[in-house]
């Protein structure tokens, strides 16, 4: 077998025998791409391929294989939080002979979709069952992407082939910015469920962590909102990024704490045939090509701006996790057919003078979150205490004006005509404005008339990490306790959070 790149248009690639013939590949001969990156950055927006020639033995697609059974008196691991870190350290510890015990607060992905159509209809919040809590994490419910820049962390095929083996689509182990779709996520979770707890897995749902139980000073399970203790041998921390209540119990309990930069902004709208014609220069929609996605950075004022969760033919939802909040993120079913286009667009927020809080608060671990609340309150005050979303065009926050009309939107709820240049941190203000004007000129077009901003894009990642030892993967006064994944700081999405629990989940299997 040999491996060939070749570049191919998006009419070569849907050609087989031209395939064949680029690759080099004789009549008969076996051949399959194995990866493809689609570049707009040309006029003639090509496909660089990957693609293997001849007999060979990939990877199984199906990682469950490796699964072991677990008898009920075998070491007992709790697994806090059923997101993609809980889930893969879940099948981790049953590959290695561990019974993983997962607990989450919210409820199975089946029933969890009612109280997320709820929030739209009604504008109540179940803070224990929403976009971000619940079977899946805040990743079944915004859209599935699989990219990830974590490849030393471990096996990202070990990822993407226990996708595929719960039911995704093939597909993803090819593209370079894969995707999976909301619409076939939760169905994929509900399999991994299904393969844990038939090789002896427990879950126990509408269950919240309220206190870690100490046992001479080790972890040695929770105590959950009912008073309950859940014993285990060791437990794993995997919580997400939005679970507040954690950091406050750790900030409460004196438990080692530390501030980390996030990143703040907004979600930014457009047609997403505009997008088409500005990425496949003029020559919009093309049935070969999918809806064009960007991918944008600049550097402001001494703040990184970038472009975040960016979904073609997606929508906009409301992610507040608890009600006085309003926040925003993207996602977009497995066909991407929305109209429109949306992107996360933040700036990085570190500890500094910019933030507007005394020198005593910004000695706090939980300065940033404390500035992450506080903005997502003023705009949920700003939306006339509803998570209606605060909307301005993109032109008028540029000139510093209030928008007196608003276009259609994508958003699953209400806009509301806000002065977001007004409502947003100065700093954050500046370094968009500043941000928007670059990208413009790398996107002519981007500034349109057509372009809307929704606020606040504030859950881009948690603005508090739970430090642990960078060998033993234990909190550094906790032992047994494992903070994992996003929730502790330590990962960024779906698959780096997946690697995460693999690797904590490996580190718990090694203690003796």
């Amino acid at each position: 077998m040999k491996a060939v790149q070749i570049d191919l248009t998006p009419e070569e690639y849907h050609q087989l025998d031209v395939v064949r013939r680029r690759a080099g590949a004789a009549p008969g001969e076996p051949l399959r791409i194995t990866r493809r990156t689609l570049d707009c950055r040309r006029r003639n927006v090509v496909y660089h391929c990957t693609v293997e020639v001849g007999e060979g033995s990939l990877a199984s697609l199906s990682s469950l294989s490796s699964l072991s059974s677990v008898s009920s008196g075998a070491r007992r691991v709790l697994v806090v939080g059923a997101g993609p870190a809980g889930l893969f350290a879940a099948l981790r510890c049953l590959q290695r002979g561990l019974k993983p015990v997962i607990v989450e607060r919210g409820k199975p992905v089946e029933e969890r979709k009612y109280d997320i159509a709820r929030i739209a209809r009604e504008k109540q919040v179940d803070a224990d069952s929403n976009w971000c809590f619940g079977e899946g994490g805040a990743g079944t419910y915004s859209d599935g992407k699989l990219y990830t820049r974590s490849t030393k962390r471990g096996d990202v095929g070990e990822v993407l082939r226990t996708f595929v083996a719960c039911g995704a689509d093939p597909d993803i182990m090819l593209d370079a910015h894969a995707h999976i779709g909301t619409d076939r996520l939760s169905g994929i979770i509900a399999n991994m469920r299904h393969a844990i707890e038939e090789h002896g897995g427990e879950y126990h749902f509408g269950t919240r962590m309220e206190d870690l139980l100490l046992k001479e000073g080790r972890a040695g399970g929770i105590v959950d909102q009912h008073g309950n203790r859940i014993e285990a041998e060791a437990v794993i921390l995997a919580t997400g990024h939005s679970a507040r209540d954690i950091y406050e119990l750790f900030a409460r309990r004196g438990w080692l704490l530390k501030a980390k930069p996030f990143a703040l902004g907004v979600r930014v709208e457009h047609p997403q045939e505009l997008i088409n014609e500005i990425q496949y220069h003029g020559k919009g929609y093309s049935p070969l090509l999918p809806p064009a996605a960007y991918s944008l950075t600049a550097q402001a004022r001494g703040h990184g701006v970038f472009s975040f969760c960016m979904c073609p033919g997606g929508v906009i939802v409301p992610a507040a996790t608890a009600g006085g909040q309003q926040v925003v993120n993207g996602m977009s079913n497995s066909r991407r057919n929305s109209p429109y286009a949306n992107s996360g667009i933040a700036v990085t927020v570190d500890l500094n003078g910019e933030l507007g809080i005394g020198s005593e608060e910004l000695g706090s671990p939980l300065a940033l979150l404390r500035f992450q609340q506080a903005v997502e309150q003023r705009m949920f005050h700003a939306a006339g205490d509803s998570i209606d979303a605060p909307t301005q065009r993109l032109e008028d926050f540029l000139h510093r004006r209030a928008s007196s009309t608003l276009g259609q939107s994508g958003y699953m709820g209400q806009t509301v005509s806000a002065p977001l240049h007004e409502l947003l941190p100065p700093f954050v203000v500046d370094c968009l404005a500043e941000g928007f004007r670059a990208f413009d000129r790398k996107m002519k077009g981007f500034i349109s008339a057509e372009a809307q901003l929704l606020a606040v894009e504030s859950r881009t990642s948690s603005p508090v990490r739970i430090p642990r030892d960078s060998e033993t993967l234990q909190h550094p006064q906790l032992a047994g306790l494992y903070p994992c994944g996003e929730g502790a700081g330590y990962a960024g999405g779906i698959v780096s959070s997946a690697l995460d629990g693999i690797r904590c989940a490996e580190a718990v299997s090694l203690r003796k």
